[in-house]
């Protein structure tokens, strides 16, 4: 299956226009479309604006297939959390222009079918960071399908928090590390498409004087690590009076290939 036939909300701005002729080739073909929520009435139904001035309803029983409560419908806060953004449908049904029902749960369970079916762990898909949290961040790769990226796989670099990495709404390419086939749950890495140690020393040469980021501040034997891009760390002495974040400028002593080690001066 075609990786990129699922686009998570917010992918693009392409709203799908309607005619009475493409809606019933739609249906027919059962062709995953997008519009933009416009509201999200008491009853937690949502209506979605088409390119060419129609309106279309998705039930709230069609919100939804993965974040249900115990009676099989999707949380409120879910619906109404919709409203002003893009999302995927199926047409259900049409009787004429003006009564379009769309569902996104159709969307959802064909979302999950693939992961189930096709994903595979160390394929690499694009998707949008949708939450934060200390311990990692949550990437819709799919149709409403979200994975884990854990904060010890945003990158080889030390961080505290995932904020230093990605933010809410941005795109990134992350690799599938993990896939639970009964439950559909993803586990990401990040870290994964930033290159490899190799790939990213290539950029650097003895002699050259750069910026890195200090990441760690506590004295020890060895030294202090200092981040020359999040897939490559260097070491250099450690010097009194760095804090965490702070930007300083290095001299690379030596690149150890082998060891895959970095000598820094601070400079």
């Amino acid at each position: 299956m075609n990786l990129l036939k699922f686009k998570p909300e917010g992918w693009n701005h392409e709203i799908t226009q309607l005619s009475q002729e493409n809606i019933n080739q739609y249906i027919k073909e059962d062709q995953i479309l997008q519009g933009l929520v416009q509201e999200c009435d008491e009853d937690y139904n949502l209506y979605i604006s088409f390119q060419n001035g129609l309106t279309g309803i998705m039930p709230r029983q069609e919100v939804e297939a993965i974040n249900i409560e115990e009676n099989g419908l999707p949380r409120s806060n879910l619906c109404t959390g919709k409203v002003h953004k893009f999302v995927q449908f199926k047409i259900k049904e049409a009787k004429d222009e003006k009564n379009i029902i769309v569902s996104r749960k159709e969307v959802q369970k064909e979302t999950l079918n693939w992961i189930k079916k096709d994903l595979r762990e160390g394929d690499q898909v694009t998707g949008i960071v949708k939450n934060i949290k200390s311990y990692g961040a949550f990437i819709e790769i799919a149709g409403g399908v979200v994975g884990l990226v854990h904060i010890e796989d945003l990158s080889v670099a030390r961080i505290k928090t995932p904020f230093e990495r990605l933010k809410i709404g941005q795109k990134v390419k992350v690799m599938i590390k993990s896939i639970d086939r009964d439950t559909g749950k993803v586990i990401l890495s990040y870290k994964e498409v930033l290159g490899s140690w190799e790939e990213n020393a290539k950029m650097f040469t003895p002699g050259m004087k750069v910026k890195g980021i200090v990441r760690e501040t506590e004295k020890n034997k060895n030294g202090i690590f200092i981040e020359l891009t999040p897939n490559l760390v260097g070491m250099a002495e450690y010097e009194e009076g760095l804090t965490y974040g702070q930007t300083v400028d290095v001299y690379i002593k030596r690149i150890d290939n082998q060891r895959k080690k970095v000598k820094l001066l601070i400079v």
